[in-house]
């Protein structure tokens, strides 16, 4: 696996810059390395897997990792989504684990703490493309039919807007809820992007040289659970068995295998057993 391109949207800076001015440059770090770590939780997730994160883009309003997927189990969809908001629950947790045993902690690290708390309640929203938005699009999904999941996501996301405009204007004057309700909408009527298959060990780095990497495995492993053995510095061999030895799949072998098959599928289908 290749490492992931940090991609920085123009208006990033300008708020980066509008930060310094203000005397928030500190708050401003902190909110944005805790947006690449929610992140870091759905790409870890989906390469797991077997689906390729093209990039994650700094954006105004926080990060967004580019790896929409497709033919996902609604279970591993959940699950994907539930992943970075994974990461920011643990940092809270830790952050309190942490003011239990030195409380004087607290001075230097409420604001990341906070940071975490607003990640994780902000992407429970059910609107995309926070995290409650997708679980909310696989619950529809299962019931009605993709078509009527793509519209209750784009009421849903122009409903949080509009929500967010109006507690703006009657409650909190607080910038940040105009630049959230711009993003939900934009949002809402965004083209998806295709989804990519995960990419193995360059042919670069094999002329160089890597370590070989072999798993012993029954005849029953699938896709999904192959690729969690991928090691990006090592090259990996499946070495499957059923009673006795049975086939030996090279990485590459494993690639043009995926390319035609589902992460759900065996490796070993029925008529190469």
């Amino acid at each position: 696996m290749e490492f992931i391109k940090v991609k920085i949207h123009p208006l990033f800076f300008l708020v980066g810059v509008f930060s310094i001015i203000v005397g928030e440059l500190a708050p401003f770090i902190i909110c944005t390395l805790t947006a690449l770590l929610h992140e870091c939780g759905h790409i870890f997730y989906a390469e797991k897997i077997g689906y390729n994160c093209k990039n994650v883009k700094l954006m105004p309003y926080g990060a967004a990792a580019v790896c929409d997927i497709e033919g996902i189990s609604a279970k591993d969809e959940v699950l994907l989504a539930l992943s970075g908001p994974f990461i920011n629950l643990a940092l809270c947790v830790g952050f309190a684990g942490l003011w239990w045993f030195f409380p004087e902690a607290y001075a230097y690290t409420d604001v990341a703490f906070n940071a975490n708390l607003a990640m994780l309640l902000l992407n429970l929203f059910p609107a995309y493309p926070l995290d409650g938005g997708r679980i909310l699009q696989v619950a529809v999904k299962k019931i009605a039919g993709e078509r009527v999941a793509k519209w209750v996501l784009k009421g849903t996301g122009v409903a949080l807007a509009l929500s967010f405009i109006c507690l703006f204007i009657f409650a909190v004057q607080n910038p940040s809820l105009l630049i959230l309700a711009v993003f939900l909408i934009a949002s809402a009527f965004e083209k998806q992007q295709p989804a990519c298959k995960i990419k193995f060990v360059s042919q670069k780095k094999l002329r160089r040289g890597v370590e070989v990497k072999y798993i012993k495995c029954n005849q029953d492993i699938t896709f999904r659970h192959a690729l969690t053995h991928l090691d990006s510095a090592k090259y990996l061999v499946l070495q499957i068995y059923f009673n006795d030895f049975l086939e030996e799949i090279s990485e590459e072998e494993l690639i043009a295998k995926l390319q035609t098959a589902s992460v759900y599928d065996r490796v070993l289908s029925s008529e190469e057993n």
